[in-house]
């Protein structure tokens, strides 16, 4: 078992654009699993593996920078990652990541090499007083939820429901509340986000039916970026690269192929557009 804090594997070589995708909280690499041979053969594609990750949850949340780990993820790439698909909390800090090297006074989309964002499930309110006392309350309280959801869409669906909430609640604990609060701490400095700076074309992807980073957050932030795009995938909650994997893969490729110039012929996913929902 690799237990650096940060590490990238390469999952596929080819000519085309290098993509980083960048697993959530108490989650690993693996949830790319479903996805990645749907994405476009010719694509680089790169997983990383970072501190809150299921295998090294147990200190992560007393770490001083998360904003330092991510960045060595991206600088791993060998000549940058010029996509980044971020799933949930890994959206917060890339985003937070962002903001603070721009405040900085250095352009860090120019830094890191990064031309298009993918942001998956991402956690986002953008004024103060969104925030109150039953916003604590609900992430607090139903926090292991968000665990068994994991669980269950890894698993299919096929584990009983006392297993997957037993499951859940020792995840919870693993986390604990050092990284839950680093967590929380994140979702609340957004909407302090200078999002205005962060330009590169976006594409910002949520699930209809997430109970967790709830589908109005990721139209709050794709409205507040600059050159934002979202989708709500429908039926899907806050895995929707596990859920609809599918559907999923054909929007990020589409996005991607569009941002950058690419022929949809030229290793395109092997999936056909999304059809009009009916």
């Amino acid at each position: 078992m690799d237990l650096r804090p940060v590490s990238v594997e390469q999952r596929t070589d080819g000519s085309g654009p290098r993509v980083l995708l960048l697993h959530g909280l108490a989650a690993n690499d693996s949830v790319w699993e479903r996805t990645l041979p749907l994405l476009p053969a010719g694509w680089r594609l790169w997983t990383a593996r970072l501190p809150w990750r299921t295998e090294t949850i147990g200190d992560w949340g007393e770490q001083p920078n998360l904003r330092g780990r991510l960045a060595q993820a991206l600088t791993a790439v060998p000549k940058g990652a010029e996509v980044v698909v971020a799933h949930s909390m890994a959206a917060n800090v890339l985003l937070d990541l962002l903001d603070q090297t721009q405040r900085g006074g250095v352009d860090a989309l120019r830094r890191f090499g990064i031309r298009a964002l993918v942001l998956v499930s991402p956690f986002y309110r953008g004024a103060a007083e969104e925030f109150d006392w039953t916003t604590i309350s609900y992430y607090l309280n139903d926090f292991h939820l968000i665990m068994e959801e994991g669980i269950r869409v890894h698993s299919g669906g096929r584990l009983p429901a006392d297993v997957q909430q037993a499951m859940g609640v020792r995840v919870r604990d693993r986390v604990g509340p050092h990284g839950w609060l680093r967590f929380f701490d994140l979702y609340l400095r957004t909407p302090a986000l200078e999002t205005g700076r962060i330009t590169v074309p976006t594409l910002v992807l949520g699930g209809e039916t997430d109970f967790a980073a709830r589908p109005e957050e990721s139209l709050a932030l794709a409205r507040a970026l600059p050159d934002a795009t979202a989708r709500i995938l429908p039926g899907c909650g806050h895995f929707p690269m596990l859920e609809a994997a599918e559907d999923f893969a054909a929007e990020v490729s589409s996005f991607v192929n569009s941002t950058l110039g690419l022929s949809p012929h030229a290793g395109a996913a092997p999936v056909p557009a999304l059809e009009p929902q009916r």
